[in-house]
């Protein structure tokens, strides 16, 4: 089996650990370490807060070393960072001890999230480079449905302080071997093969050429794709947030939380089909075709607040949202090729994750002022719609 599947098999395993403790395991600590110590929410969050924003500032370093050093000693200074940060969360005695906690968890979901697993990824496939990179994420969907869960576990059976250090003891011991064995080659060329594990001088062509029309495209081309990411996952980040307080209303609290179960599988299923083909298809145009679909759906939920229409539009949404949250860096690949993937896709990732990370606060905001959540997800298909002509209006301009 060439060694490039394996390396996709790691990255799976660290994305399931990457998205638990850190994306999903936000709502964990949230709940958490403010029943424990009687904090308020908005102090706990605005640590929370912290881990994003550090994240995005150092996306395009993470790249970079990647490119420079290989994903081993990147990675593995990841996983220190994450899980070190996990265990401290339940030893600290102060507000303000949360803050360093959330930094150290934001350098380590940089890493170990979608711009690390991508470039590590990236040096190996050609033929498969969308299928490889989509199911590297895939492990993302493991960790939301099975991360939360068991974070809950740990900590309903040992308590918050031996609880997260349990649970960072457990994920160092999987990752750190996991990271040290697997991923020691940089590329394919470490073994003497070619992307996809064909003969060297003709993978060495392919890449020179991919690397001539990477330089003829204009970088109006990679910024309108980060554009568009940005401001599909601004409110596909906002929608996840607020999808129980969204449906509670209508479906109970125990409805709500089965409705977002069956958003979450869904989103599964989309991964997988777009596994199958990804290889096959314009990238860009479909990352837009899923955003107007998108669109539609979140227009549906503001004009018919009915108990139907939510969960169809839920269920359409959150296929979509498999989707959008792997096509990014695929896009960024397929039209610039795997030289230096690391850093490019680093730049757009920092004004991805920088944007994005308002998305809760926004649709927040919206749902204050006008008193309910109708106008504003009315105004977040708006800005989807914008996502998805961004993207189709780049692949416009790279054609001239």
């Amino acid at each position: 089996m060439f060694y490039g599947w394996r390396v996709v098999a790691a990255c799976f395993v660290i994305a399931a650990f990457a998205w638990a403790l850190g994306l999903f395991g936000g709502s964990v600590y949230l709940q958490a370490v403010t029943a424990a110590h009687g904090w308020a929410v908005a102090e706990v969050a605005s640590a929370i807060t912290l881990f994003f924003l550090v994240s995005a500032s150092v996306q395009r370093l993470v790249g970079r070393s990647i490119d420079r050093w290989g994903p081993r000693p990147v990675l593995l200074l990841g996983a220190l960072c994450m899980t070190t940060g996990v265990a401290l969360i339940g030893q600290v005695t102060a507000a303000w001890q949360l803050y360093p906690c959330f930094v150290l968890i934001g350098i380590g979901w940089s890493t170990l999230s979608t711009t690390g697993i991508t470039a590590t990824v990236a040096p190996w496939f050609e033929r498969h480079q969308g299928r490889s990179m989509t199911l590297a994420i895939m492990g993302a969907s493991v960790g939301a449905i099975a991360g939360v869960p068991l974070l809950l576990f740990a900590l309903a059976r040992l308590g918050l302080g031996q609880g997260l250090a349990a649970v960072a003891v457990v994920s160092a011991a999987l990752l750190l071997p996991l990271i040290g064995a697997v991923l020691r080659f940089r590329g394919p060329a470490d073994l003497g093969l070619g992307r996809d594990g064909e003969a060297p001088p003709a993978d060495a062509a392919r890449s020179g050429a991919a690397a001539a029309v990477a330089h003829r495209r204009p970088r109006l081309l990679l910024w309108s794709a980060a554009a568009g990411f940005a401001l599909a996952l601004t409110v596909q980040i906002g929608f996840i947030t607020h999808h129980v307080a969204l449906a509670e209303p209508l479906l109970g609290m125990a409805g709500a939380g089965l409705l977002v179960s069956a958003t979450g599988m869904t989103a599964f299923v989309g991964r997988l089909v777009l596994a199958r083909i990804v290889d096959k298809v314009d990238v860009r145009g479909l990352a837009a075709l899923v955003m107007a679909i998108q669109t539609a759906a979140l227009l549906a939920v503001a004009l018919w607040p009915t108990v139907p229409a939510l969960v169809v539009a839920s269920l359409v949404y959150g296929y979509g949202i498999g989707h959008v949250t792997t096509l990014g860096p695929v896009v960024v690949r397929r039209e610039f090729g795997a030289a230096a993937f690391g850093a490019t896709y680093g730049a757009a990732a920092t004004v991805i994750q920088l944007t994005s990370a308002f998305g809760p606060a926004l649709l927040g905001f919206l749902r204050d002022g006008f008193g309910g959540y109708g106008p504003g997800l009315a105004i977040a298909s708006v800005i989807t719609a914008g996502a998805s002509l961004a993207l189709l209006a780049g692949r416009h301009w790279g054609r001239q």
